[in-house]
């Protein structure tokens, strides 16, 4: 008798041991769910960070939004005449809602010159810039197919404020915000031999005479200033006797 009540009070005993897991149990899974809740909410949280990241990320790696259209639209053609300095022309148009200042750079600043080398346009607005090169003459076929081949002009946008002026400078302070608009290259073509591309050269460089003529005329526009033709021709001249100046004391300075 004194083993089977042992046996029974031993039993009561896990009874209550026992009785008691359930409680345990009930935190454990309180403490897992209390766990898998902070989980899905960290899980949406970073979920709900990531578009944002990737659409930050997306936005680095989409082409830059052009704002100017030119025509011609890849190249710069100039009647090939060894010896002389000649003209080439291109219209440059401001398609973007907001004023765009535009600036041009080249490979060759000894032998080309641009005018206007940048300006302001206004949304709509447009202009034709004149582009001066002076053709060497080649000494072999070789010497003429690298000329043609190294000389690019790159042409640059960036979007300003309304009634801004232009500056270079402007360029230097926003370089972040600059545009890449085109790399053009040249094509020189036979003067004597007649083709659509010298025609429409020879109809933009008299409208952009005009252009010029009309300006003077009237000095209160308040469009893009462009310099007349004489001036033009002055001051390349004198920015290549400064370049090549500055060449010779460079070779001497390295000699």
């Amino acid at each position: 008798m004194a083993i089977a009540h042992d046996k029974q009070r031993r039993s009561q005993g896990e009874v209550k041991v026992f009785g008691l897991c359930p409680f345990w149990q009930k935190a454990t899974n309180s403490s897992k769910l209390s766990s898998s809740t902070q989980n899905h909410n960290s899980n949406r949280h970073r979920a709900a960070e990531k578009p944002s990241t990737v659409s930050s990320v997306a936005r680095s790696l989409l082409p830059a939004r052009r704002r100017l259209r030119l025509d011609p639209p890849n190249y710069l053609y100039f009647p090939y005449e060894p010896g002389k300095q000649v003209k080439s022309a291109i219209r440059i148009k401001n398609t973007s809602r907001s004023h765009a200042a535009f600036k041009f750079q080249t490979t060759a600043p000894k032998s080309c010159y641009m005018r206007p080398p940048g300006a302001v346009l206004a949304p709509g607005e447009s202009l034709i810039s004149v582009v001066f090169k002076f053709v060497e003459h080649p000494e072999s076929s070789e010497k003429h197919t690298d000329q043609k081949r190294k000389v690019k002009f790159k042409i640059m946008s960036l979007k300003v404020k309304g009634g801004i002026e232009y500056v270079p400078e402007l360029f230097d302070e926003q370089k972040d915000q600059v545009t890449v608009e085109k790399i053009l290259r040249v094509v020189f073509l036979e003067s004597e031999r007649p083709s659509p591309a010298l025609e429409k050269l020879k109809h933009q460089l008299a409208e952009a005479e005009a252009a010029v003529d009309s300006r003077k005329k009237s000095p209160a526009d308040t469009g893009p200033r462009v310099v007349g033709e004489g001036l033009i021709i002055d001051e390349w001249k004198e920015r290549r006797e400064k370049y090549l100046a500055r060449q010779q004391v460079q070779a001497v300075d390295s000699a």
